[in-house]
């Protein structure tokens, strides 16, 4: 022993005779039980497996074009910012008295008044019942896919069965979004529909999943900052937020990168409308109708296919206007990047694939032909396209933070054709602001909007489209 070891020992005794808890290692508990509450459990709103698809083939609708009252005016006049906001000093400093400890002053909501969950004006009810037609399209859409396409051709894109359950579940989810937008709505809440997709194969699936859950998710974020009820904007916020990891999913499930924008737009009710309604076939007869306007289609003629190694390099590969959803139909087996060896041009379902040739770029001529409005569509061809442009003049680009506005050449109003150059444009250095599943709109003026009141666009807009720029 050390000459000091005994004084180490009897200094360890010395501290140990203190010691009231000497500490042991014991098993983990892991499972307690406890008394059940008395609360039922959750209400999930009853759904059905819709057994038609396809295109409306009933009786002419006897009711058409789009809820209204009495409309005041044609378009709401710009007017100045509120003078609480501008008048603010921004300085980090508190500048009113703390309603309690660790609190400041202001805030919508935060007066302790009980929060009721349900919609507070026609705004709401009108917006929040779009959002529903959304979810219920798309429980249905997932569980489609599944039924409709064999294991083996989910396989041949990468698409495994641990990725099919995944579809399942994201199916799964709508149950639940569908449910709390439901029981907000009350007893008038719209109702399943039948629906017709406008695709043919495992990729065109994909790709029209991604592009409606991202007019789907941008619709909520043009609106949810408006709602006169706060609540249900809380529990709204927390299906879209889900919504948005979809979005990427199938953006990861068609071999796409998964988020190559900085920010998500907003987009206006309208939109949103126009883009889901040619998909619905038909409805209840007593379904609830929408007030928001059916904008023309609008057809991207050389819409980027992200099942091309060579995305950017096609004419007339869609499977019709307003989504655009991509088309493999005549595309030779070597052209798609999912069958390609080399791992820069290849696009099997990934967490993220880093392709060398871009699916759009600045400079790009993008080729357009739009429908005149006058057409039904809808559940039932109950609602009619409508548009005040005589002609159109500027392509309108929505993505990330910013419209911009790049001019249409060459306009033929006799066959609805023009053409415009993809824009140079960034949101941020580095960011370039024409990216990932993004939406354009022919207008008659380059308005100034912003994300906030973007729907002031509205009364210039002819015809919509999604465009795939990456």
């Amino acid at each position: 022993m050390a000459p000091n070891a005994g004084l180490r020992v009897a200094g360890l005794l010395t501290l140990a005779s203190n010691v009231r808890a000497v500490p042991v290692v014991s098993e983990p508990t892991t499972t307690f039980s406890s008394a059940p509450t008395n609360y039922p459990p959750p209400y999930a709103i009853s759904h059905t497996n819709i057994t038609y698809h396809g295109p409306y083939t009933g009786r002419p609708a006897t009711t058409t074009g789009a809820l209204s009252t009495n409309v005041i005016g044609t378009a709401i006049p710009p007017a100045p910012p509120p003078a609480q906001i501008v008048a603010y000093p921004a300085d980090g400093k508190l500048h009113g008295d703390q309603p309690l400890p660790y609190t400041p002053s202001g805030g919508l909501g935060t007066n302790g008044s009980t929060p009721i969950y349900k919609v507070a004006s026609d705004f709401d009810y009108q917006s929040l019942a779009l959002a529903l037609y959304h979810e219920w399209i798309e429980l249905d859409l997932f569980h489609w896919g599944l039924a409709t396409f064999s294991d083996e051709e989910f396989d041949a894109y990468g698409i495994n069965a641990e990725d099919r359950f995944l579809l399942q579940h994201m199916a799964d989810q709508e149950i639940g979004h569908a449910s709390v937008i439901a029981n907000m709505l009350g007893p008038q809440a719209p109702k399943q529909c039948e629906y017709n997709y406008p695709v043919s194969n495992v990729r065109e699936y994909i790709d029209f999943n991604q592009k409606l859950t991202r007019w789907a998710e941008a619709g909520v974020y043009g609106f949810l900052p408006h709602l006169n009820s706060g609540p249900a904007a809380a529990m709204l916020l927390q299906s879209i937020t889900v919504e948005a990891r979809q979005q990427m999913t199938f953006r990861q499930f068609g071999g796409q990168f998964p988020m190559p924008e900085w920010h998500t737009p907003g987009i206006p009710q309208s939109w949103a409308w126009t883009l889901i309604a040619p998909y619905i076939s038909s409805c209840p007869h007593d379904q609830t109708r929408m007030v928001w306007q059916n904008f023309p289609a609008l057809y991207i003629l050389n819409q980027p296919n992200a099942a091309r190694i060579n995305g950017a390099d096609v004419w007339n590969e869609t499977t019709g206007g307003w989504a655009n959803t991509l088309s493999t139909e005549g595309i030779q087996d070597d052209q798609l990047c999912v069958n390609a060896l080399d791992k820069t041009l290849d696009c099997p379902a990934a967490i993220a694939n880093n392709k060398s040739i871009p699916l759009s770029y600045s400079g790009r001529q993008v080729f357009l032909k739009w429908d005149e409005p006058g057409q039904l569509v809808g559940p039932n061809n109950s609602y009619v396209t409508t548009t005040n442009v005589a002609e159109p003049k500027w392509a309108a680009w929505v993505s990330q933070l910013n419209v911009t506005y790049s001019a249409l050449h060459e306009v033929n109003m006799l066959e609805r054709t023009a053409y415009t150059i993809q824009p140079n444009v960034s949101t941020w250095i580095g960011d370039p602001a024409v990216n990932g599943t993004m939406f354009m709109a022919l207008t008659d003026v380059d308005l100034f909007v912003t994300p906030y009141n973007v729907t002031m666009i509205n009364p210039h807009v002819a015809a919509l489209a999604v465009y795939q720029a990456g």
